[in-house]
């Protein structure tokens, strides 16, 4: 057979991979081949004889000078034409493709038709996101994927995670209460290959043993009282996907056996049911329990903890990596004054340092309340040694988490503490926290002793949240140099032992009472009440407590909402 025999170069057209075209002069298909019927859904019988607009490209069709039909922008210009586009599917779907065309002449240079290939570049495309997505959630020396931290601790921590990503297989995280266990179950779903799955969860202390079974493998109408309804379980829900299970370790043994079961065997019966459902789950579990000590004590099975430790990764205590509390605290500022539309005030570096002294039992979670109570009683000005919460003065946390404490400094007014000019060195100046349009870089005062640079807050990462949040974070944002975050590091008694109270501070800021005078209280509770306008969850939420607390202490001071608030 020649080689130039139509059913030879046929025989060939038909065998490429890309899909190829051939457009008349008149902006007709001629001709595709099969691949091109497969990247697009139309048939070969759907495609010749119609104007090339079908495939709507957005970069090949616009209107004629002349004002005459659709024209292929190919023909405006003479010889090859690659270019990265998309085309549209018979069923609406938009793909991205690399069009390689070339436009025929005959020897007096008339157009005579084009020819194209068309390459499906999906694969590409979604790798090329993927790439991306990763680039903008490990790029940043500060964070990874909502988790904040610069620390070497973490960036081990970063890098497991990362890996335990990419795997199918069971991940456990270990930690203590605060760590951010649920955002890094979160990050492993992000970031793995079930993404685009549900992501599921459950907090298995939550719910008692009958309930909980019900919440995991779903139940059918009439299998007990109040189940009116067929209603699938968290596994089912989770299907192709994450289910996180929380506090696993408290998890009740009967439910561990049938938990067990599902892992081995890939399927769940409803409660009621006796109909085998598969399922298709990577579990991600998280307990600040010593699961191996449960075993050992008899309330947590040793299978269940083979099946479910088989990637483990442990979150470091806030204690462990102080050398992040600098960049946390300062986050959490910017983010708490940006919510409650306050002017974001600055960190002293008193307050710093008794920050990076104290042991954080609460680790993130107990930080982030600490500026809440912080940036309630700092009235809007800088926060200082003074308006933290009194046991991280003490350095006590024995002293109880958030009591109502420590005297109202309203910085406002003339009283107010006043910049010094700039030509002045002040060795207490406080740590700038840098709002949006307040400009990049550093401007600590190099060359004095207790001199601090300003600290830029990061918003490439979310604020740790109560429930799990990824969100994205735009390339715009501020980081905290080397040089100015190695200088807060270096204070005096930012590398003391955890508790420690800082020795060159002792005189300055003497131990605070445990027991504050009730006066002091009633006072402080009073200006939560009405910085929340008499919105007693919006107080006890400022104030780091529970709203029976702070109705339990309205009574106890006799404090009437209407006279002494809204009035």
């Amino acid at each position: 057979m020649h080689e130039t025999d139509p059913r030879f170069l046929r025989g060939i057209i038909d065998t490429l991979n890309e899909g190829l075209v051939f457009v008349g002069p008149d902006g007709r298909i001629r001709m595709v081949n099969p691949a091109l019927e497969r990247l697009t859904g139309f048939t070969r019988d759907e495609l010749v004889g119609r104007a090339c607009s079908v495939l709507q490209c957005d970069a090949c069709v616009r209107q004629r000078k002349d004002g005459g039909a659709h024209w292929c922008r190919l023909f405006d210009r003479k010889g090859e034409n690659r270019k990265r586009c998309t085309v549209r599917r018979k069923d609406g779907t938009v793909v991205p493709v690399l069009k390689n065309a070339r436009v025929l002449t005959d020897g007096q240079g008339g157009v005579q038709g084009a020819v194209e290939i068309i390459t499906d570049l999906s694969e590409l495309v979604d790798k090329e996101r993927r790439i991306e997505e990763l680039s903008r959630l490990l790029g940043s020396e500060e964070g990874f994927a909502g988790m904040v931290g610069a620390s070497s601790a973490m960036h081990r921590t970063f890098r497991l995670l990362e890996r335990a990503a990419e795997s199918d297989a069971p991940v456990l995280l270990l930690g203590a209460s605060g760590t951010g266990k649920e955002l890094a179950a979160r990050a492993v779903h992000e970031l793995g290959r079930r993404r685009n799955g549900p992501y599921v969860q459950l907090n298995c202390a939550a719910l008692n043993e009958n309930l909980l079974e019900s919440e995991l493998f779903g139940h059918v109408r009439g299998a007990f009282t109040g189940a009116v309804r067929d209603r699938q379980g968290r596994f089912e829900a989770a299907h192709g996907g994450d289910l996180f299970l929380d506090e696993i370790g408290d998890l009740p043994l009967p439910t561990q056996v049938k938990l067990l079961r599902v892992l081995e065997t890939k399927r769940i019966e409803r409660v009621g049911d006796n109909h085998p459902r598969e399922v298709d789950v990577r579990i991600i579990a998280a307990t600040n329990r010593n699961l191996g000590a449960l075993v050992r004590a008899g309330r947590f099975r040793e299978d269940l903890l083979f099946r479910i430790n088989v990637i483990p990764v442990t979150l470091p205590a806030l204690a462990a990596r102080r050398e992040d509390i600098p960049l946390l605290a300062a986050f959490f500022l910017r983010a708490i004054t940006e919510r409650d539309g306050r002017k974001a005030g600055g960190l002293t570096p008193a307050a710093l340092r008794h920050l990076v002294a104290y042991t954080w039992p609460g680790n993130v979670r107990e930080l982030r309340s600490a500026m809440e109570y912080a940036c309630v009683v700092a009235g809007g000005g800088d926060i200082d040694a003074e308006h933290l919460p009194p046991h991280i003065i003490d350095g006590t946390p024995e002293c109880g988490g958030h009591a109502l404490a420590a005297t109202v400094a309203e910085r406002t007014g003339p009283d107010a503490a006043q910049e010094a000019p700039a030509d002045e060195v002040r060795p207490d100046a406080p740590v700038r926290v840098a709002g949006p349009g307040a400009g990049g870089g550093t401007q600590g005062r190099a060359g004095e002793v207790g001199a601090v640079a300003a600290i830029p807050v990061v918003s490439a990462v979310p604020v740790v949240p109560a429930v799990p949040v990824v969100t994205d974070s735009g390339p715009d944002h501020e980081m905290m140099s080397v040089d100015a975050h190695d200088r807060v590091m270096s204070l005096p008694g930012t590398s003391g032992e955890a508790g420690t109270p800082p020795p060159a501070m002792a005189d300055a800021f003497p131990p605070t009472q445990r027991e504050l005078r009730e006066g002091e209280e009633r006072r402080q509770l009073l200006t939560a009440l009405r910085r929340a306008r008499g919105n007693i969850s919006e107080a006890a939420r400022l104030l780091g407590v529970y709203r029976g607390t702070v109705r339990n202490r309205m009574a106890r001071y006799g404090i009437d909402l209407h006279r002494e608030v809204k009035g």
